[in-house]
């Protein structure tokens, strides 16, 4: 007989294959609908109004065909582990009990099958994934291939997903409501804010393709290294911005590279002490104060 597989192997399936799921009596346990609580650390965010009630009916016709993943809590009380989209649908249709199978986890488990199932579905909104992805990297010191293996997805997608991260916030805001897709978010990538938000407008305002964006993009940037002075030897420059944007794919934040005629500097994104903290981590250099 095969040994169970234990630990993050290939997404969820690899998590919760047939034969680690340990269920109470070879069967199924309904329990309260009001007993379960959804994990607050859910890295989901944002539910589709229009579709969860289409599952809502979809629940009220057919019922729960696949059970809530959950762990106990004791004094029965089940904290949701996957399956919140069915679980406020069912509270829309009206039940009042729900199918689950138990799982028994640390908080770290629970923290990390809530983004793996999460990042495994199709309908997360781009930063949504960068985000999951990102939180992955720092809080499981996984890598980028790690990453992508536990999810699902080749190396390069999860890459360029994490690239989203260095943008200005308001264009992250405008890729997270859908009015920039990440095709358009990816050409601003690398640009100066002064530089991205007036691209990122006009796309929207003209409805612009992606290839579109990206050669207007790629006529800033030249138009804003031929306007630097002293200006910067052709060769070195193109280099520094390639291995900028390369930086910023490989460490999901902005990353600029600013080569001098003696000497060069490198700057490094980072939003706080504590994303910091993980960028020293991230690059190997953690320091304890």
């Amino acid at each position: 007989m095969t040994k169970p597989r234990r630990g993050l192997g290939m997404g969820l399936d690899a998590l919760f294959d047939a034969s680690s799921i340990e269920v109470e009596g070879g069967r199924l346990r309904m329990v309260p609908l009001s007993a379960i609580e959804p994990n607050k650390d859910q890295p989901r965010r944002e539910f589709d109004e229009e579709k969860l009630q289409q599952l809502a009916d979809s629940i009220s016709r057919y019922g729960v065909l696949q059970p809530l993943l959950v762990r106990d809590m004791g004094n029965g009380r089940y904290q949701l582990l996957a399956g919140e989209r069915r679980w406020r649908a069912a509270r829309l249709a009206g039940l009042t009990e729900l199918p689950v199978q138990l799982k028994e986890l640390e908080d770290q488990g629970v923290l990390e099958v809530a983004l793996i199932e999460n990042l495994q579905r199709e309908d997360l909104n781009p930063m949504e994934q960068a985000g999951g992805y990102r939180r992955l990297m720092d809080e499981f010191s996984l890598t980028q291939e790690e990453v992508a293996a536990r999810v699902g997805r080749s190396r390069s997608a999860v890459a360029n997903t994490l690239r989203l991260l260095s943008l200005p916030k308001t264009i992250q805001d405008m890729v997270q409501e859908g009015a920039l897709s990440e095709g358009h978010g990816r050409a601003l990538v690398g640009l100066d804010e002064s530089v991205s938000l007036p691209l990122a407008l006009q796309a929207c305002e003209q409805g612009l393709s992606v290839r579109q964006l990206e050669r207007l993009a790629s006529a800033a940037a030249k138009a804003g290294r031929e306007g630097e002075s002293p200006a910067p030897e052709p060769a070195k420059d193109l280099y520094a911005r390639q291995l900028g944007e390369a930086l910023s794919g490989r460490l999901g934040r902005r990353v600029q590279l600013r080569p001098g005629a003696k000497k060069g500097r490198i700057e490094i994104e980072y939003y706080d002490n504590q994303d910091l903290c993980a960028l020293l981590e991230q690059l190997g250099l953690p320091v304890e104060l």
